[in-house]
Order: C-alpha cells, then sequence, then structure tokens
C-alpha cells in the first residue's frame, strides 16, 4: 500500500498485517475505536459482542500501532507463555471477520496518538480490499438523560441518501472530534457509505461499562444494518446493571433526589438542564458508588 501525502507513515514498513484475507461477499464493516468518545464503553462493548456472535470468526489482520501510541497513555501488555517466558504484546487495530445473518468485518482497538489521516486511509484500504458494501462506527456520547429511560441512539451519515434512511439523527456538531469520526469521513469520501450510531448515556454514569447502551447499539445493528444478533445474555446484564444503579440511589437520597430532578426537568416541554458543579458531583459521587459496587 502506497503511503504519501502529508498524512502518510513515515516508516518504510507495513502498518497493516494480514495472516489471510477473510472469504467474505459485500460484507458490513463495524468500526469502534476506543479513545474520544465512548461513554459507557458502549461503542466497544457493541464491537466486542458482534465479534463473539460470528458464526466462523476470527481475527485475521491487525494495523501496527506501535510507532503510533502515547505509550504511556495506552500500555503495551506483558503475559507469559510456555516455557516461563514473558510475551510483550503492543496495542493494535485489529481485524476480524465472519457471518451474522450477513457478511461483517469487524475494525476494533485503540485510538491512534498520531497520523491519523494516514491510519484512516489503512482502514479505507481494508474496506475496499474485503469489498465492503457499506459501514458504520459505533459510540456513545454522554447525555443529560435518565437511566430509567430507554437508551437513544442517534445516527450521523455521509450522504444526504443515506440520512435520509437513518433516525433519529444526531444534531449538526462542529467542535474537537475523534478518530472514529475521521475514518467515517475518509470511508465516505471513498464512495463506502457509512453511517455512525451514537448510543445516549446518563452523564452520571458514563464513566462506568452500561449494558443498555451496548444493548442499544446492537439493536440498531439488528435494525438498520440486517444482522442476526442473540441479545439474551444482555438482558439479564442490564437488569443487573438498573438493579445496582437503584441500590446506589437508595443509599444516597441526595444523589437521588438530584436524578429525580434531572427527571422532572426533561419531562417538562422543551425541558433541559444545566448541570453545572452539582452536575460535577453528581457524576462522581455516582460513579464512585458504581466503582465500589463492582
Amino acid at each position: 500500500m502506497r503511503r504519501d501525502g502529508p498524512g502518510a507513515l513515515p516508516y518504510a514498513r507495513e502498518v497493516l498485517i494480514v495472516d489471510r484475507w477473510p472469504d467474505v461477499h459485500d460484507p458490513l464493516l463495524v468500526v469502534a475505536l476506543r479513545g474520544w468518545v465512548d461513554a459507557g464503553f458502549a461503542g466497544a462493548g457493541a464491537a466486542d459482542e458482534v465479534r463473539e456472535q460470528l458464526s466462523g470468526g476470527r481475527t485475521f489482520g491487525r494495523i501496527d500501532l506501535t510507532d503510533l501510541l502515547d505509550l504511556q497513555q495506552t500500555r503495551p501488555t506483558a503475559r507469559f507463555v510456555e516455557g516461563g517466558l514473558r510475551l510483550i504484546t503492543y496495542p493494535a487495530i485489529e481485524l476480524s471477520g465472519g457471518r451474522c445473518g450477513r457478511d461483517v468485518v469487524v475494525v476494533h482497538g485503540p485510538e491512534s496518538s498520531l497520523r491519523w489521516t494516514a491510519v484512516a486511509q489503512v482502514v479505507v484500504d481494508a474496506a475496499r480490499r474485503v469489498g465492503a458494501r457499506d459501514a458504520v462506527t459505533l459510540g456513545a456520547m454522554p447525555a443529560l438523560v435518565s437511566h430509567r429511560s430507554d437508551v437513544q441512539v442517534l445516527a450521523t451519515a455521509t450522504s444526504r441518501s443515506l440520512a435520509q434512511e437513518l433516525d433519529p439523527l444526531r444534531a449538526d456538531y462542529a467542535g474537537p472530534t475523534g478518530l472514529q469520526t475521521v475514518v467515517q469521513h475518509e470511508l465516505g469520501t471513498a464512495g463506502i457509505p457509512c453511517a455512525g450510531l451514537w448510543a445516549q448515556v446518563p452523564q452520571y454514569v458514563s464513566g462506568s461499562p452500561s449494558p443498555p447502551a451496548i444493548r442499544a447499539l446492537l439493536r440498531s445493528l439488528v435494525a438498520r444494518f440486517g444482522l442476526e444478533l442473540d441479545l439474551h445474555a444482555l438482558d439479564a446484564q442490564c437488569d443487573a446493571y438498573a438493579t445496582r444503579v437503584e441500590t446506589g440511589l437508595a443509599s444516597r437520597p441526595d444523589v437521588a433526589e438530584v436524578v429525580e430532578a434531572l427527571e422532572r426537568a426533561l419531562d417538562e416541554p422543551g425541558g433541559s438542564i444545566d448541570p453545572g458543579p452539582a452536575g460535577d458531583e453528581l457524576v462522581t459521587e455516582i460513579e464512585r458508588f458504581l466503582r465500589e459496587q463492582e
């Protein structure tokens, strides 16, 4: 693969390492990159669930990020292998392929620290190589919503025609963004229609894994892209999660009062709320409780 231009990788070796390309036909490309932003770890969790349910699934390649990460922020891992030898594994974006009602290729891993344009182009090259017909990115945003409400999933699109098929759409946003959005843009520019699905996670629990948000993203994949996924295990996890949060609120009437005030404000026509410093304290208190429960 050629790497030139302002976003080019300054390394002679290839960053996309493929064992053997999968035998897939018009696959859906599913992209979830950990970084900024994935509230409740919903995008990463949904991608992991898709990977686990792939029929005949296997990891067939990876994008080597060894020279593209701040390794003090995203560290390598060490483990012992046969013979007592220690193996160091560096972070990578992995590519997995299989079938969930239709052929799927999942691109998942950490956001790189450097060379976003080049990394995005590697994903585009891989998408072309597997013949991806369409693509979707998965993520989640912290939002002023209640954990007692169904998780809403908003969508973005790379073209007006695709946007007309998606509902509800995420309101126009201008500001800082992440590698995942850059990948979505580059896929659209390359002629591969790409939607972005964003679960709305209650701000006060956005720092803890959110099974309801993961389930909401997976339901959107089923409804909008024809995937066949078994969500029964997640249903049980969502019930346990709701019980855990409610238990926390019962033990902290002061925190429960703020949550209820939020719900009342949002129930009013055109209702909204500015959390301010009190909202920041609420986030800290509930997240601390959830960590203790875990």
